[in-house]
Parts: C-alpha cells; structure tokens; sequence
C-alpha cells in the first residue's frame, strides 16, 4: 500500500469522489470483505460490491486474498493508498500555469506552484514505479512564528538571497550528465482555527 496516491486519469479521480465509495476506501486501509464493509458502513452487500468492482477496475482497491466460505468466495480487498490527492491533470483543459503570472507575493501564484509540483511528482512517481527505480526527491516542512510583518519580509529577502547564492553554486547545465531539478518553496501562514464550509471565493494578494 502507498502512503499517498496521485490520481490523474479524469474518470478514477470522478470515481474516487463518491461520498460512498470514500467511506469504503477510509475503511479499507485495513483488509476487508463486501461482508465485513457492510457491517461497518451499514450498507447492503450488494450495494458494497457495486462500488468495490467500480474502486478495483480504476485501481483503486487492489486483491489481497480470496476465502473459500461453503459454496461462495469471500474477496477480501485493501486499498491501494492509505490516501489520495487528485492532480490539476485530471483537469487537464485548465491547468494551473505558473508563468502566466509569476508574482512572488500572490497566494494564487503559490497555488499554482504547488498544484504545479502535484502534477510533475506524481507523474514522476508512476514512470518510477513503472521502471521500478527509486526516485529522488526531498521536503522540508517547518514552522516560523514571526513577530512582525516586517520579520516576515526581511526573513524572505534573506531567503531568495540565499536561495539564489546557492543556485549559482551548484547549477551547471554543462555538465553531460546534468538533471534539472526544479526547487518550489511556499510560505503562508498557518491555518489554527478551521471555518465552517463556505462557497468558493477567489484568493487575493491581499489574503496574505
């Protein structure tokens, strides 16, 4: 089982966004069967095998062992991420384009950025898996209180200086054995307090 999936294929992604079928893939980060689902979810057994059989054939579940059980075989399915996160591809006719805006400042263009990054690893993820050859890639997530807005924009001018330091150091697309990487850097603020569901308003410059 993968920690986390990247879905991009239009249909799975439709698919996986069923308030049913999500329930079953939450319930199946552990084995079970049609049987063992329907007790849990409190639905019938015949409504659990509909969604397992659409889940199966989109990849979504995968076999992991059948069970002889007096005349009938028990299927006892798993899911193939413990997680999963739909990729801007699966909207491929709007994806979100970095370079139509580049501003350093937008919260739409960090949006951008990351669903950018989103849709490039998870590719890269499933040409890795395909040539079963491990990926190179690195993170880092940590947590800067600062105490005023003008430390937020001295930390960020010292950043992008190093940044750009480092780069200069090591970036050399002469070398026949050079890859390009690409580094994606966000910094927002932290979200403390969740709000109820709202309906879909734009981000602004201004929401930073």
């Amino acid at each position: 089982m993968l920690s986390v999936a990247v879905i991009s294929d239009p249909e799975v992604a439709e698919a996986s966004l069923d308030p049913v079928r999500g329930r079953i893939l939450a319930a199946l980060i552990k084995p079970g069967s049609a049987t063992t689902l329907a007790e849990v979810l409190g639905l019938s057994r015949q409504k659990v095998n509909y969604h397992l059989r659409t889940l199966e054939s989109h990849g979504l579940v995968d076999l992991v062992e059948e069970r002889r059980k007096g005349n009938m075989t028990e299927r006892v399915m798993q899911a193939s991420a413990a997680a999963y996160v739909i990729s801007p591809e699966a909207m491929s006719s709007v994806p979100p384009d970095p370079d139509r805006s580049p501003d350093r400042l937008s919260a739409q263009w960090l949006v951008a950025l990351c669903s950018r990054a989103v849709s490039e690893v998870g590719e890269l993820v499933q040409r890795s898996q395909r040539a079963t050859q491990q990926l190179a890639t690195f993170g880092l997530d940590v947590e800067i209180a600062f105490a005023s807005a003008a430390d937020r924009a001295s930390f960020v001018a010292e950043l992008s200086s190093a940044i750009e330091g480092m780069v200069s150091k090591y970036h050399n697309a002469s070398s026949p054995k050079s890859r390009s990487h690409r580094l994606v850097l966000g910094l927002h603020p932290k979200i403390t307090k969740l709000d109820p569901p709202t309906a879909l308003v734009p981000v602004s410059q201004t929401d930073l």
